[in-house]
């Protein structure tokens, strides 16, 4: 089969007008609990793209840990190139492909950095060999083999045995506080429906239909 042959309709439902609330993150709310109650693998994973300062666009898959009405939040080694990259240019882009169900969540804004606080907080809820882990890996540096990485691993893992693991200086995270959010559903002989909320200057939010 040609490549170019493979494509299905879209048949789930619509998205209208009427259905849409003020806030952006009231319907993203909705669309998640949906996403996570028909059994959408992996309903918190999404694309986070960020740029270099070659103007380099990078993509890659990260958790989404929390949101509310002020921002996306995820977490990572601030020693990592989407870190780096956000240090030199805040824009963001992050993406949910909710293909199961037909739908697509496209956001773009700007990261700021979460406070000591929030991070700690994180930090101690996650399981211990996790918080091992964020510090045997230097995320994005180059590795010699896996098995350098696993030694690193246990050697913590028995420093950290008997103990508290503390937060590592080198791990942190983001709160992306929107400027557009796109609603994206499938729609049959690709009509798709497509709404765009854009952030105004008194924090309100205007609502445009986009083509398909």
């Amino acid at each position: 089969m040609e490549l170019s042959d493979i494509r299905r309709e879209y048949t789930q439902g619509g998205l209208r007008r009427d259905d849409l609330p003020d806030a952006p993150m009231d319907l993203f709310g909705q669309w998640l609990q949906q996403a996570i109650d028909t059994q959408v693998p992996d309903p918190t994973a999404m694309t986070v793209a960020t740029v270099d300062e070659d103007g380099q666009p990078f993509q890659r898959i990260v958790l989404l840990k929390d949101f509310n009405q002020e921002g996306f939040v995820f977490y990572t080694n601030l020693g990592s190139r989407k870190a780096l990259h956000l240090k030199k240019n805040s824009k963001i882009s992050l993406h949910f492909p909710w293909h199961f169900i037909e739908r697509q969540v496209h956001i773009m804004g700007e990261a700021e950095p979460l406070s000591k606080k929030e991070v700690f907080k994180y930090f101690t809820s996650r399981p211990k060999e996790s918080q091992i882990a964020a510090w045997a890996s230097k995320q994005s540096e180059r590795l010699s083999a896996r098995s350098a990485l696993e030694g690193k691993f246990l050697e913590l893992k028995k420093q950290f045995e008997k103990g508290e693991v503390p937060v590592p200086t080198f791990w942190g995270g983001y709160r992306i506080k929107p400027k557009s959010i796109e609603f994206w559903q499938g729609g049959e002989h690709r009509l798709h429906d497509r709404f765009l909320y854009q952030r105004q200057e008194d924090d309100n939010w205007a609502i445009e239909r986009l083509a398909p």
